[in-house]
């Protein structure tokens, strides 16, 4: 199927490993320039590098940014140009007791995983209801619907993410511009997969065994398996074309049937 993107140039934020990653793949094989986000310099230019050798003739750069900081996102934003496509990737998790995360914490997560999309969207939005056509995706997770105890932090930043796409969706009616979230569900991204390594290392245990465990012990899932990056980037890639265009507002699952409700 061709997801007529050919034209479009898109801009992913945190963007050099896991589900950013796949997202720029997907992307980059349907003909769209892309341009990824990292916080490592020498880490952005591997990737840049490695997107090229996976599909050559690859339209890719990359933009150093750590989106922690309000004044690197402005940076940003002042060289980025215009992006048709702005996929709001960008998140940190941890598994923390409630009790022990402090407000600093609660901050360094809101800012990080709401506020960023908020800065690049009140941007780049404007630019796209403009020239008549744009797509907004806000990458978020099941734990924004079914917020987990030992990482409510987390859970409560990607409901944030949930409101802010709902709400900016709004400001689209009666434009060929969309707003939509992803709703993903346990995803082996590098994150997860190194997380289960350092607790698999300290618990003696091989880290295939651990992944088992972890994965088995979430009864709801259907798939019984962690979902694969490429898995949420196929979506996000329909999400990204004009072919979506009947879908605004939405928040799309891609949980493996983690989420036992009907909507």
């Amino acid at each position: 199927m061709d997801l007529q993107l050919a034209t479009k140039r898109a801009f992913i934020s945190g963007s050099t490993q896991g589900i950013g990653y796949a997202i720029a793949k997907a992307l980059l094989r349907e003909g769209a320039e892309v341009v990824i986000n990292g916080r490592d310099e020498t880490r952005l230019e591997q990737s840049v590098r490695s997107l090229e050798h996976e599909l050559p003739g690859a339209r890719v750069t990359g933009i150093a940014a750590d989106f922690a900081n309000a004044a690197h996102v402005q940076r940003l934003l002042r060289s980025l140009g215009p992006v048709d496509i702005l996929v709001n990737n960008v998140g940190v998790f941890e598994v923390k007791a409630f009790s022990d995360i402090a407000d600093a914490e609660w901050a360094r997560y809101f800012d990080l995983n709401v506020m960023s999309g908020v800065r690049l969207s009140r941007e780049l939005l404007p630019a796209m209801i403009a020239s008549g056509w744009g797509r907004i995706i806000f990458i978020s997770s099941e734990s924004g619907v079914n917020v987990p105890a030992d990482m409510t932090h987390y859970g409560v930043t990607k409901a944030g993410m949930l409101a802010v796409s709902n709400g900016l969706a709004k400001l689209t009616r009666g434009t060929r511009v969309t707003v939509n979230a992803i709703l993903g569900g346990p995803t082996y991204s590098d994150g997860v997969a190194n997380a289960i390594r350092d607790i698999a290392d300290a618990q003696g245990l091989p880290a295939d065994l651990l992944k088992e465990r972890v994965i088995s012990a979430n009864t709801t899932s259907l798939l019984e398996r962690f979902i694969e990056p490429d898995e949420i980037a196929n979506l996000a890639a329909y999400l990204a074309s004009p072919l979506s265009s009947a879908t605004n507002g939405a928040a799309l699952r891609a949980d493996g049937g983690v989420l036992t409700t009907l909507l």
